[in-house]
């Protein structure tokens, strides 16, 4: 890409405010913590309801970036570099994707449906490849904004093009017809996923059916809804010689009729017959989903006039798709973003961007790097533009896998190259990884999974997996509930609720969350050491924690005339000045905090005082979440109002005021003050069943199945034999228990797990380190998934179970349970 600024003025309908009018741009940005950003970037300020990327525009300047599109220009950036004003980014991005599309003419593959869209594109490319140079969506950019980044990666040496689009309600697929307009289209399985952003199944239906009404073909699975659907699409969007490419384990109208489906052990084997031949076809899983998907797969292939040899040769190769970057725990304090299934150009991006988000504080950046296919680039040119990638983001040491990188290792600063795998695990002890944040980024076919198992840190295969989509959706949530000016401070005490402090951290200081709480002093150090700059607010400080508190910059809860007195001696001691404290005022919790008939005294002690100032003043509501003792709620607030009113004018000053957690941001919507603390709603819980539904699950808890046996009847499981069988019954041992956090009150049959989507009930006492289950009509084996909480159970459905509260529950899980973040 390289295309003069001025010239997409007219593209972008905008006002120019600027003084270079000879600028070309060779890369678009919505990301202003990307280190790929530079003078040739045109950085598009999108504005959403929850961030406004207007708001680092300084700070991008002061890195080097000169070309911006923006819907106003900022007081302070007013003159200090090219802006394309417009009335909204987010068009203007969508916009400029249409037009560069409009400069390429050839095949678009468009994929859309409710479930399967990014396997089967993956599969596609799979598929494929062998024969195109294919540009995709990387991972599942499938959104308005998703769609355009992936289509402004196509190049001159692109011959077909996968793209999926997504959409969660009306009106929003016409803008992505007019960005990808697809000439083939797939429309995969139609589910219940957003399901409330439609009236009803057929109008989602017809929603997704506006990307096809350009294309030539659509492919899809026939039957009455979708049928009577396409029927009223064609009518309205009539488009000469256009076909409808069908298939059908039931209909043998259908284009691709599916004679006969088998299950054998992992395998599926299925008959297919077309234009009156019937040929076999095997497929590497069992699944229905993945039968479906690939089966989408195999009409394209047959669009495409591939023989049924070739068909065969290459679907019977297909493997499960990983779909997110995880970041796993390392050897010799490494951390390890495992995206051992990919490597191509535009994911690299993505990647090197992830890797600054979760790098460790002063950790040194490696990328361990296959060779990179279907780039479009010569090979000069495209290790030309990885070296400047890897350049931009500060890696400090590229390690090469493959003979192709290897040969181009010279155009790295710091690079070891290997010809395979097997030549990099020879040399693995040599290597000394150690303090370091490592990409490991490579193609399937250099089985990168090897070196992942090397460096992953050896623990029990139990694990609690935190998606931090989720996390940044349930925040988005609630910012959506506070008026403009109101900041948020968010917990991320005891652990994260049991999440991970410094990682889910990282991600609220991305999201410019204006606080962080914590418990204790060393929570806070701990956070400081890893690097976060945000303020962070200790809520328990004990007085012999004052000094640390200081010089870690903390900011300490000041909840007594005695923890007051003990803090302003240290701070004259130390010739503070000025220096951030917390007041608490007690309303009625009768926990922490300055009852009114201190609050004179409190004055007096903090008046003419310059060692501190008053930061914030809070309170803490008791029963937010409880509508029989709303009115108590009430008699707080009112209290909090009148008490901090008066030390804000006897000490007339102007502090931040917050009394408001996460049950509070939604039922007292008129006491949000200067700012709300938002604690169990970041990690996906409510008291609120009607608000539960919008919120996403943040922590799934996995563990496997150790070994299963089947016991007579008669036969006990477990200590004090206190679950016996009536009848043959087979029992799976899984390797978690009362050690790693889970209650010996949820066995003996009042608690799940969950096995290949079916609950197992807990048999016997649950023990200090495993647990059983009754699989008896569950077809698992040894080695299955299992899931202790997440989707089901829940957290909230064990809590009630327990008769306890969801907070117990997730913070109970030891820290020996590993945990893994992924996006």
């Amino acid at each position: 890409m390289s295309i003069n600024l001025k010239s997409l003025i007219p593209v972008f309908d905008a006002e120019w405010i600027g003084s270079n009018t000879d600028v070309f741009i060779d890369h678009i940005s919505i990301d202003s913590r990307s280190l790929q950003n530079g003078s040739k970037t045109l950085f598009i300020a999108l504005s959403g309801s929850n961030n406004d990327a207007h708001l680092y525009i300084e700070e991008l300047i002061e890195k080097g970036v000169q070309n911006f599109a923006v819907q106003y220009i900022p007081e302070s950036v007013k003159g200090k570099a090219n802006f394309l004003v417009v009335k909204n980014t987010l068009n203007a991005l969508q916009q400029f994707a249409s037009y560069y599309r409009d400069l390429f003419d050839f095949p678009i593959i468009g994929l859309t449906g409710s479930n399967g869209k990014t396997i089967v594109k993956e599969w596609l490319n799979f598929l494929l490849s062998p024969d195109y140079n294919i540009i995709r969506s990387p991972k599942s950019y499938n959104s308005q904004v998703g769609v355009p980044l992936s289509v402004i990666a196509i190049n001159e040496k692109h011959n077909l093009g996968i793209f999926e689009a997504g959409i969660s309600t009306v009106n929003e697929m016409e803008k992505l017809e007019k960005i990808i307009k697809p000439n083939i289209g797939v429309l995969t399985s139609i589910g219940s996923a957003h399901d409330e952003g439609f009236e009803n199944l057929e109008q989602k239906i017809k929603e997704k059916l506006l990307l096809f009404k350009n294309t030539n073909v659509i492919i899809y699975q026939k039957n009455e809804l979708v049928d009577k659907c396409l029927a009223d699409f064609s009518a309205e969007n009539p488009i000469p010689d256009r076909t409808f490419f069908s298939w059908s384990f039931k209909d043998n109208s259908a284009d691709v009729f599916i004679l006969k489906k088998e299950t054998k052990n992992e395998l599926t084997i299925i008959q297919y017959q077309y234009e009156d031949k019937a040929s076999d076809l095997e497929i590497p899983f069992n699944d229905s989903a993945s039968v479906e998907n690939a089966i989408s797969c195999l009409l394209v292939l047959l669009y495409f006039k591939y023989d049924s040899k070739t068909i065969q040769n290459r679907v019977q190769m297909l493997y499960p798709v990983q779909m997110r970057l995880e970041v796993k725990n390392g050897i010799n304090n490494c951390s390890i973003i495992d995206d051992s299934y990919s490597s191509d150009f535009q994911s690299l991006k993505i990647a090197l961007d992830f890797l600054e988000s979760q790098q460790k504080k002063n950790a040194t950046k490696t990328v361990i790097l296959s060779d990179i296919f279907q780039s479009g680039f010569s090979n000069e040119e495209l290790y030309s533009k990885v070296s400047q990638l890897v350049s931009a983001n500060k890696i400090n040491r590229v390690i090469g896998i493959g003979p192709t990188i290897s040969s181009f290792k010279d155009k790295f600063s710091n690079c070891i190259a290997f010809q395979d795998t097997a030549s990099f695990i020879e040399a693995f002890e040599s290597l000394n990884f150690s303090n370091e944040t490592i990409l490991i980024k490579g193609a399937r076919s250099f089985q990168f999974e090897e070196i992942v198992s090397l460096l992953e840190e050896k623990t029990h295969e139990t694990v609690l997996e935190i998606n931090l989509d989720s996390i940044s959706h349930n925040l988005n949530y609630y910012k959506s509930k506070l008026a403009d000016d109101v900041k948020i401070m968010v917990m991320v005490k005891a652990f994260g609720y049991g999440n991970g402090g410094l990682e889910i951290a990282k991600l609220l200081e991305h999201h410019k969350v204006d606080y962080l709480g914590v418990a204790f002093a060393d929570e806070g150090i701990s956070l400081k050491n890893g690097g976060i700059k945000l303020p962070i607010m200790v809520l328990n400080p004990e007085s012999t924690s004052f000094p640390s508190i200081i010089q870690y910059k903390l900011e300490p809860e000041i909840y007594s005339l005695k923890g007051l007195n003990a803090f302003l001696k240290i701070a004259k001691e130390k010739n503070l000045k000025d220096f951030p404290i917390h007041i608490k005022m007690d309303t009625g919790m009768h926990r922490l905090g300055f009852e009114e008939n201190t609050i004179d005294e409190l004055i007096q002690t903090l008046k003419n005082n310059s060692s501190v100032r008053v930061q914030s003043i809070l309170s803490h509501l008791a029963t937010s979440d409880d509508p029989k003792h709303f009115g108590f709620v009430e008699k707080q607030i009112g209290l909090f109002e009148k008490l901090s009113s008066k030390l804000m004018s006897e000490l007339n000053i102007n502090p931040i005021r917050h009394i408001l957690n996460t049950s509070g941001i939604s039922n007292f919507p008129n006491a949000q003050y200067n700012m709300v603390r938002l604690g169990i709603g970041l990690y996906g819980v409510s008291n609120d069943s009607s608000e539960q539904k919008y919120l996403e699950n943040v922590g799934t808890l996995k563990s496997i199945i150790s070994q299963i046996r089947t016991i007579p009847s008669g036969d006990s499981v477990g200590y004090g034999r206190r679950f016996m069988a009536e009848k043959e019954t087979k029992i799976a041992t899984i390797p978690i228990g009362y050690a790693d956090g889970i209650s010996r009150l949820w066995g003996n049959e009042i608690g799940f797990v969950t096995i290949k989507n079916q609950k197992a009930n807990i048999v016997g006492s649950v023990c200090m380190d495993m647990l059983m289950v009754d699989v008896s009509n569950i077809n698992c084996k040894e080695g299955d998934s299992v899931i202790i909480f997440g989707e089901s159970p829940t957290v909230i459905e064990m809590a009630e179970a327990l008769k306890t509260i969801p907070y117990e529950i997730m913070t109970s899980i030891s820290q020996r349970v590993k945990r893994v973040f992924f996006r």
